[in-house]
């Protein structure tokens, strides 16, 4: 099995044909990040409620053991919090997943490992941690993994979704029972349920190895891959799956891969505005290096590209992180080798149809080894990490500006009438109208970042409007009325 939890610097170096970047899009870089401030970004940030970023590094801090950090909108990086400087890491330690803002304006996330381990399974520093922390630097650990002997609960955790319920669910790629890996279900209090344990079916056939994070779906239900096991036969740990499971925790096997359809899948999915799931495969397709797929929620896979197409990978190879949708309607992601003259990576857009282009090669200078998922922030630009490369060569924080509009986005992504919502967004002082797909609400701005917000009554699903002095601003997704 591939693991990447402390892959070392990619060294190796292809000839390819060069490729263009589009003039449409331009990269720069907004952070090197080096020692003392952080290092080895595994996960790109996420935006808060004030318009600031903040972050993960995996490596760094005190003795190497990672941050949080805060990116203003000025530029202005800030370490928050350094991890492992309580005894044996029991406040974590290494964390590679990323940050995800909850309702109450803090920030959850995990940690690969530390924590106050009990069950004496995992090799020191513990086997990980789900923790809080504010917008201040206040870290609270909420729940250390391996409570007990064989760590039924869960070991090495990936990242959180806050879901409709206010709760968050997430996967551990071990533990369980029998042992490789399971889905949970934590309240923001740290309250955790084990709601499944991959390898529970006969010869694995439902997987296991959960590498990344769920995703809710419109439907309610959660949707993720495990990286091994399934019914294909052409892997030796099996190609892995796509998964379905539901609230209760109630696991549908949809697809195993089998190689030649793609094997596998380290990242999460996303679903887009077609109701179709959307991921990448390590490996596997048509030349073995991976993959960009598209599924029904019924569990009908189409691949709609093979990377290492064109020249020796110059349209990159083996992505592991999910895509991101952007406002335009194209999907856009990153591949952890191939790309144009170096071996770094590359960055790309796709359309739902699959047509693929190449925008940027990473050449170590603006980074290199990309592995997390970008995001899209209400700016309009995309914003993403790299493992390695920069100036420091641990790693960089990058900007890409396509040309798109400026949006809102809501806090949280569904609600019921009456329900409080943030909306958050860029120049909202003075806006004069809030509508839920096309009802009016009342608001109040709290800041040039924030509108609060209720949802009103007779409103339906759709798409947030909010009127400034300069634009009309939409959600980028749909809002989603529970009825």
């Amino acid at each position: 099995m591939y693991d990447w939890r402390r892959s070392a610097r990619l060294v190796a170096v292809l000839w390819a044909a060069p490729v263009t970047p589009s003039p449409a899009q331009t990269l720069t870089t907004v952070v090197n990040f080096n020692l003392t401030e952080g290092a080895n970004p595994y996960s790109s940030p996420v935006q808060g409620t004030d318009g600031d970023f903040y972050g993960t590094t995996a490596d760094a801090g005190w003795d190497g053991y990672g941050t949080v950090f805060k990116l203003s909108l000025a530029g202005t990086l800030t370490t928050l919090y350094r991890f492992c400087p309580q005894r044996q890491c029991s406040d974590g330690a290494f964390p590679y997943a990323g940050l995800v803002l909850a309702t109450d304006g803090n920030f959850y996330g995990t940690t690969n490992e530390g924590g106050a381990s009990t069950g004496g399974q995992c090799a020191p520093p513990g086997c990980g941690t789900v923790f809080k922390i504010s917008a201040a630097g206040k870290l609270t650990t909420l729940y250390s993994f391996c409570r007990n002997f064989g760590c039924p609960d869960g070991a090495y955790p990936a990242g959180l979704v806050l879901a409709a319920d206010g709760q968050l669910y997430g996967t551990t790629r071990e533990g369980g029972s029998p042992g490789p890996g399971t889905i949970f279900r934590i309240s923001l209090d740290g309250t955790l349920t084990t709601l499944y344990s991959f390898c529970s079916q006969e010869g694995c056939a439902d997987g296991y190895f959960p590498s990344a994070g769920l995703i809710q779906s419109a439907d309610g239900d959660f949707y993720g891959t495990t990286s091994n096991g399934g019914t294909g036969g052409s892997c030796f740990e099996g190609c892995g799956t796509l998964f379905r499971v539901t609230p209760q925790g109630n696991l549908t096997t949809l697809h195993s891969f089998d190689f030649t359809d793609g094997a596998n899948p380290y990242g999460a999915l996303v679903q887009a505005a077609d109701g179709k799931l959307y991921g990448t495969t390590f490996s596997g397709g048509f030349n073995g290096d991976g993959t960009v797929f598209a599924i029904t929620p019924g569990g009908t896979l189409t691949t709609l590209y093979s990377f290492c197409s064109h020249g020796p990978c110059d349209d990159g190879a083996n992505p592991v992180a999910a895509l991101v949708q952007a406002t335009d309607g194209n999907f856009y992601g990153t591949t952890r080798n191939g790309g144009a003259d170096t071996y770094y990576g590359t960055l790309f857009k796709i359309t739902p149809n699959g047509a693929l282009t190449t925008l940027q090669s990473f050449d170590e200078s603006n980074g290199a080894t990309p592995v997390a998922s970008m995001i899209q922030a209400t700016d309009g630009r995309l914003y993403g990490t790299t493992v390695d490369g920069g100036s420091k060569s641990y790693g960089t924080l990058f900007s890409v500006a396509l040309g798109l509009n400026p949006f809102v986005q809501t806090l949280p992504a569904s609600g019921r009438t009456g329900s409080h919502v943030a909306i958050l967004g860029t120049d909202l002082v003075g806006a004069t109208g809030v509508t839920f797909n096309g009802v009016l609400a009342t608001f109040s701005v709290a800041s040039p970042t924030l509108i609060t917000t209720t949802v009103p009554a007779g409103a339906t699903t759709g798409k947030i409007q909010v009127v400034t002095p300069s634009a009309t601003l939409s959600s980028n997704v749909p809002f989603r009325v529970i009825p």
